[in-house]
């Protein structure tokens, strides 16, 4: 399946779904690029919250993770069947991400990166804090989750970030994207005597 099957795909998935779909197209190569700069094979596992057509995971795959170290989570029946077709060595999780840290604790699951398609500026306070504490109930000490945003600031409010003593840095923007995206790299605080020498 071609370019053009993904956009009308998602598209209709948009029109059906505007709210958890949150584009009328799949990310860019460029954001896909930017969002998994970071990233290796020596990450580990990786999730993948809204993984949508599998754009950011052949990134990822671009990068030397493994694609059986891959856990793609999507809430669309008809995405989750596409990546299953399409990455068949990955774990696909057809669920919302809000439920991703009653699983990672059920199979004790270690991420050592998160990547996050998300709209997460569409999503209710409760939906992105049981996301949030999902995503760093598997991620190790050093663990980050990349997020992008359409916004002009961190889709992550101040509030709850402060509440599971996180910090956000803006990794970078990009304009080459339809609309254009930043991303942002969410991580646990550093106590301050380590920071101090950073």
């Amino acid at each position: 399946m071609g370019i053009a099957h993904d956009l009308l795909r998602f598209f209709r998935r948009w029109l059906a779904d505007p709210r958890h779909v949150g584009a009328i197209a799949p990310s860019g190569r460029a954001l896909a690029d930017l969002i998994t700069r970071q990233i290796h094979g020596r990450s580990g596992r990786v999730a993948e919250f809204g993984a949508g057509t599998g754009v950011f995971t052949r990134a990822l795959l671009s990068r030397g993770v493994h694609e059986a170290n891959l856990v793609l989570i999507e809430r669309d029946e008809e995405f989750a069947t596409c990546l299953r077709q399409r990455f068949p060595r990955a774990h696909v999780l057809t669920m919302a991400a809000e439920r991703f840290g009653e699983w990672a604790r059920a199979e004790r699951f270690a991420a050592g990166a998160i990547v996050s398609g998300l709209p997460l500026l569409n999503l209710a306070h409760d939906s992105r804090r049981h996301i949030l504490a999902g995503a760093f109930t598997s991620l190790g000490g050093d663990g980050a989750l990349y997020q992008f945003t359409y916004g002009l600031t961190c889709p992550v409010p101040a509030p709850l970030l402060e509440h599971f003593q996180l910090e956000a840095e803006c990794v970078g923007r990009v304009l080459r994207n339809l609309p254009p995206a930043a991303v942002y790299r969410i991580h646990r605080r550093r106590p301050a005597a380590l920071a101090a020498f950073a």
